[in-house]
């Protein structure tokens, strides 16, 4: 459940917006009122193929959810959250006709024993069946929290098309959780995962998994702890058993569940990530109902000003009026942070393009060497397969571009906005949705057959060509037509023909294969690109809206202030009444503020903690 102390605090807020009949604070108030209202903290379970991330999930919850076997991977993310009672839910989001997600997702109810059925790659190959997600709801103290566990995909590495749609997903998770087996160190696609998950989450841990497995885990640990502090990744390193755990649970011993590696795992969840988030909660709380205490009081005090001191009301209604023209002038497109967000995400957009069209370039030219130097019929399987991941790679690495410069220029259009006018601004949290693009996979262009009858036929042709030639010119000399020359001739340039056909069918298919590859190339360029666009254009809205809103919010505050500068009481028994409610009100709005403040402070003392 959300914290309870900041969503007694936004309900007191908007009592007192009502009470003093200021409507136009209300909208921010009930935002915050909707988003505490879902404190759903979302954990990636992440990592290379059959490396244990499943069997990780089944551990922490305590409950057979997830598939797993020694044949079986992931093929649809499967998400696991509380609910009071168990249940199943696949969902299918279905894309509308301009790419967008539709708002309205079909949703079907499975049973438990059911699910292996539809997220893993032996029941629902491919994902053929078009599954976004499965949801399962559990009643486990560990996820009453808000926490909620998704088991990502492991079909293909993190270097595959899964993996950069995890990518894209980083940004919208509270922490990630990259997974690894005890069998080996860290390999390099892991390393570079874990580079760019540490600037798309503020959270990130690594799990060292199936330590029952391989005595030598230790030192694999060392080795992996080494990897981190060499790359500069600040994360966590957690070493557990998933088997000893589940063990565990089921025999009570409390000796092996201290031996699993499962109580540091659950601690970090808990204290660093939930709690985490709960202090987000907080702060922004805190912030939102400031804003409001600050407009309220604004009014309060001009209203105060001129009751105690009438001559100086005038004076006090052209300053607010001043500075309300002012705050008037950020809601025009002229403002300052106006120009910046429009010309930054205009620069932006060119900037994302060129460097996806850079990325893809450069891994068209590896292909197109790789299918000049051989025959694509013989590495075609290994060469898609390659190809494929270099495209993910390359789509992953333009997204964590996009985000960190989308983020920088929010951050940029923020100053240019506090500039102006002296405000709290919120935490900015630039939202990341999928770039990867629905792109058909790379195949293989028909190929012309050419078997025992083909090459018979062929060679036949081309030999008949040259011992009809030679056999002719030989009659000149007296012999016969066919002769042991003409014969060897045919041979010679029956076998030639057959090469040069050969030669010449594989030249057909690298030309068809680069043609392929090319056509995939600007398919994910136009699908990505679009993608790219898209979610630029978004947060150009959102943020636009964002700093409206807050101008908007001033104004009115400020007209509101304006307004009561220039209220005139007409005799001195009804002016010290007013003043005395006036005052009453302000301390009532002060405590309101200072309770925000003691929230914001214990958020501050959780987190130092």
């Amino acid at each position: 459940m959300a914290v309870p102390e900041a969503v007694a605090l936004v309900d007191l807020a908007l009592k007192a917006v009502t009470a003093y009949d200021r409507p136009d604070l209300a909208p921010r108030l009930r935002q915050t009122r909707t988003r505490l209202s879902d404190p759903v903290v979302r954990v990636l379970v992440v990592g290379e193929f059959k490396q244990g991330k499943s069997q990780l999930v089944n551990a922490l919850v305590n409950a057979a959810v997830c598939p797993v076997d020694d044949d079986i991977a992931t093929a649809v993310p499967t998400l696991v959250r509380f609910g009071e009672e168990t249940s199943v839910t696949l969902v299918r989001e279905i894309a509308g006709t301009d790419g967008a997600v539709a708002e309205k997702a079909e949703r079907t109810v499975v049973g438990l024993d059911e699910l292996a059925d539809h997220v893993s790659e032996g029941g629902n190959p491919g994902n053929r069946a078009g599954l976004t997600r499965a949801e399962v709801t559990l009643p486990r103290k560990l996820l009453q929290s808000g926490l909620a566990l998704v088991d990502t995909p492991g079909v293909g590495g993190l270097g595959s098309a899964h993996g950069a749609a995890t990518m894209s997903a980083l940004p919208t998770a509270d922490a990630v959780l990259l997974v690894s087996d005890a069998s080996q160190e860290y390999t390099a696609p892991e390393l570079e995962f874990l580079q760019a998950a540490r600037k798309l989450c503020p959270n990130v841990a690594c799990v060292v998994t199936k330590t029952d497995l391989y005595p030598h885990w230790r030192r694999i640990v060392e080795l992996d702890e080494g990897h981190l502090r060499t790359a500069g990744i600040d994360a966590r390193l957690l070493p557990v058993s998933s088997a000893l755990r589940l063990h565990a649970a089921r025999t009570q011993d409390l000796d092996l569940i201290a031996e699993s590696g499962f109580q540091a795992l659950t601690s970090f969840l808990l204290r660093k990530v939930v709690s985490a988030a709960d202090d987000l909660d907080r702060r922004s709380t805190s912030q939102d109902v400031l804003v409001t205490c600050q407009a309220l009081e604004s009014t309060m005090r001009a209203e105060l000003m001129s009751q105690n001191d009438p001559e100086k009301a005038g004076q006090l209604a052209r300053e607010l009026e001043s500075a309300r023209s002012r705050v008037d002038g950020l809601r025009q497109r002229s403002a300052r942070w106006q120009t910046t967000l429009n010309d930054g995400v205009a620069d932006l957009i060119a900037d994302i393009d060129y460097d996806l069209r850079d990325r893809l370039r450069a891994v068209s030219r590896d292909a197109e060497q790789l299918l000049e130097d051989a025959d694509p019929a013989d590495i075609w399987e290994q060469f898609a397969e390659w190809f494929h991941k270099q495209v993910a790679h390359a789509v992953a690495q333009n997204f964590v571009w996009t985000t960190e410069r989308a983020r920088w220029l929010a951050e940029q259009v923020a100053d240019h906005f506090a500039e102006a006018v002296d405000v709290t601004l919120p935490e900015l949290r630039v939202a990341g949705g999928s770039v990867a693009g629905l792109v058909d996979p790379l195949d293989m262009p028909a190929d012309e057959k050419f078997g025992v009858g083909q090459k018979l036929f062929v060679g036949a042709r081309g030999g008949y060509g040259g011992m009809l030639m030679l056999g002719l010119a030989s009659t000149v000399a007296g012999f016969a037509l066919l002769n042991p020359v003409s014969v060897g001739a045919g041979l010679l340039f029956g076998a030639k023909t057959v090469r040069d056909e050969k030669k010449r069918m594989k030249q057909r298919r690298q030309a068809e294969s680069k043609n392929a590859v090319r056509r995939h190339i600007d398919e994910v360029t136009f699908q990505v690109g679009k993608d790219s666009r898209d979610n630029l254009r978004r947060i150009q809205r959102d943020l636009r809206d964002h700093f409206t809103t807050v101008a908007d919010e001033l104004s009115d505050a400020l007209k509101e202030s304006v307004s009561a500068a220039q209220t005139a009481l007409k005799d001195d028994a009804s002016r010290q009444k007013r003043v005395a409610d006036l005052e009453a009100e302000l301390k009532r709005v002060s405590g309101l503020a200072e309770r925000a403040r003691a929230l914001a402070a214990a958020a501050g003392a959780e987190a130092s903690a």
